[in-house]
């Protein structure tokens, strides 16, 4: 069976208008401008008007994927949204967003997978596109984390916001596309990053409301300590097992977690030549956003070339872990319309 190589086609992302500055933030949460800076590098941030949604901001962003591709939705394949905020708890957020964009075609499905959500999806959609060459795959990060931010908590006030980013997933040709991706999961730690009510475990209640069970809840020690020693080793094993250096990576696109911390991976990793994109500090955390909202700036920069080494690197809440390595190209609409064209004339 001849391998199937499949890559990224196009991106997008939305980001909502309002923008909201480290000075109004501080005085919320009872910081200074410059503590939230120099903590974590973010100067600014996104929230979503109140009539937005995560399926609004990821339509939006999955529009501009699709418009730089050349695509229409009824050409979309499979659709999958990687969200922690979802719209509701049923129906699918993944749903709302196929009726919004009128990608009436798609089967569509969400993954949870907090922070690390868009390389998971990424894994998907390889995998569907694997199995069916001529399939094309939307893939969208979305997260609003305005919405489940508890102000009095300044370990996670003044670190998330909200938006959205996508990519269309499709065959390309040699050498083009993903190398390889790595999942990691460690249930073990799952108590580190949490939201603790509104499940089945524990439901909504005035009570649960009152007590502030709904917000986000975040061990920042023990996420540090997480990341700083696994994901470093994830990224080594993942660049081992393809053949390949992580002092040959042309472009690193993490989490926007924290800037400091980004730093520390990108050190520890030995991702020395690297580029590392770092939007967080005009966008914030963006949840399962951050990483296509950051290939997405660099792609429609022009900071990406082809030919170029891309690392990807997700990590999140489960704990988990998502890493891709990919050789940057045939991004463009003319791939993603021949890959559609072809799916057609075997139809008929």
């Amino acid at each position: 069976m001849t391998e199937v190589r499949v890559g990224i086609l196009s991106t997008g992302s939305y980001l909502p208008k309002l923008e909201v500055s480290n000075e109004e933030v501080a005085e919320r949460v009872g910081v200074t401008a410059e503590w939230i800076e120099r903590k974590t590098q973010i100067r600014s941030r996104r929230y979503a008007a109140p009539h937005e949604a995560t399926s609004d901001l990821a339509a939006s962003a999955g529009a501009a994927a699709l418009e730089q591709a050349g695509l229409t939705a009824d050409q979309v394949d499979y659709l999958i949204v990687a969200t922690s905020t979802g719209d509701f708890p049923q129906p699918p957020t993944s749903s709302l967003v196929q009726h919004r964009l009128g990608a009436d075609a798609a089967a569509c499905f969400d993954v949870n997978v907090v922070c690390s959500g868009f390389v998971y999806a990424l894994a998907l959609a390889r995998s569907l596109v694997t199995v069916e060459p001529a399939a094309l795959v939307l893939v969208i990060g979305a997260d609003l984390y305005s919405r489940i931010i508890d102000f009095d908590d300044r370990k996670t006030a003044v670190l998330f916001a909200d938006g959205a980013g996508a990519a269309v997933v499709g065959a390309v040709p040699e050498p083009y596309g993903i190398i390889g991706i790595d999942l990691h999961s460690r249930g073990d730690a799952h108590h580190l990053i949490r939201v603790e009510a509104g499940g089945s475990r524990n439901p909504a209640t005035a009570g649960t409301v009152a007590e502030g069970g709904h917000f986000f809840r975040m061990d920042g020690r023990g996420v540090r300590d997480f990341v700083v020693d696994n994901v470093p080793a994830a990224l080594r094993a993942l660049a081992d097992r393809t053949g390949h250096d992580l002092s040959g990576v042309d472009h690193f696109v993490p989490h926007q977690a924290n800037g400091v911390l980004i730093d520390e991976v990108a050190e520890r990793a030995g991702l020395r030549r690297a580029r590392t994109h770092r939007p967080l500090h005009k966008y914030g955390n963006v949840g399962s956003a951050s990483v296509a909202v950051a290939l997405d700036e660099a792609h429609r920069a022009g900071a990406l070339r082809p030919g170029e080494l891309v690392l990807l690197a997700g990590f999140g809440g489960g704990m988990s872990i998502g890493a891709s390595l990919l050789t940057w190209g045939a991004g463009d609409g003319p791939a993603a319309r021949a890959a559609h064209d072809a799916r057609e004339g075997r139809a008929s």
